[in-house]
This record gives structure tokens, sequence and C-alpha cells, in this order.
């Protein structure tokens, strides 16, 4: 086994990352990439320095694991603004608006009707048609407080 490794030659790296960046392509989730990357820089150092497999390997190995907090550092920039921050998110996109409540809240628990769709709250007890404010979200359920009512002259 060991003359075998040993007896891989430069090729052997460029073969081995063109196979790791095929699967890459075949089940994207830019893991085999890495991998793949690391056996091309493997495969050109090795064109223009004699070393051993043994430090083919290590080099390999650092390359490898040195990708990965280069990668959460560069995969952090690459998510582009949208249009509609908030697609899958609608909850989110509540947060700090006012509404009336639909029915009171009791215990903790109510809801409000917001367009076609009945949300459920959760905050200090209010009477039904009391204005409240969204505070956060968590998933479906909405944080609530009172809202400041407007002052009339």
């Amino acid at each position: 086994m060991m003359s075998t490794i040993a007896s891989f030659g430069i090729w052997n790296w460029f073969i081995a990352g063109g196979i790791l960046l095929a699967i890459e392509v075949l089940a994207p989730g830019t893991f085999m990439l890495w991998f793949g990357l690391s056996a091309l820089l493997v495969g050109v150092i090795s064109l223009v320095v004699v070393w051993p497999w043994q430090a083919q390997f290590i080099a390999f190995a650092v390359f490898a694991i040195a990708s990965i907090p280069i990668w959460r550092r560069v995969g952090r920039r690459v998510e582009a603004p949208v249009d509609q921050p908030f697609l899958n998110r609608r909850s989110e996109a509540l947060v700090g608006q006012t509404f009336s409540l639909d029915k009171p809240i009791v215990n903790g628990s109510g809801t409000v009707r917001i367009g076609d769709t009945v949300w459920r709250v959760t905050g200090p007890d209010s009477p039904a048609g009391a204005r409240v404010k969204i505070t956060r979200a968590d998933g479906a359920l909405l944080f609530v407080e009172p809202a400041a009512e407007p002052v009339q002259a």
C-alpha cells in the first residue's frame, strides 16, 4: 500500500481534484469544492517543487482545513440583496407595526387579523379591539405590547 501511495505522481493530484470537483457538480453543497481546489493546489505546487508524498498529503490536509474559515468569511458576502427580503419570513416583516386585536389577549394569548390571516399573539392581557404593537416574532407567534394611543385634542 505504501509503495502505491509513494508512486503517486503529480498528475494524480489533478485527477483527484477533477474527480472531487465533478462530485461537487453532481451533489452541490460547496463541501467537495474545497477538497478539489486543495488537491489542485497541491498539484500546481508539485509542478514547481519536488517534495515527498508525505509532505504532499500534509499540504493537502492543511489546505482543506484552511479553506473552512475562508469559505465562512467569503460565504457571508455571497448572499446578494433581494427585492423581497421577508418573502419566507413573513412574521418578521410585521415587527414594529401596530394592529387592532381580533380577539382579546387572555392569560397571555390572543389573536390579531392581518389581511386575510389570523395570527396568534402573546402579551399582556388586553380587550378585543385594543391597539398593539408587534415587538418580535417567533415562527407564527407574534409578541405584542400595548401601542401608545394618539393624543386627541
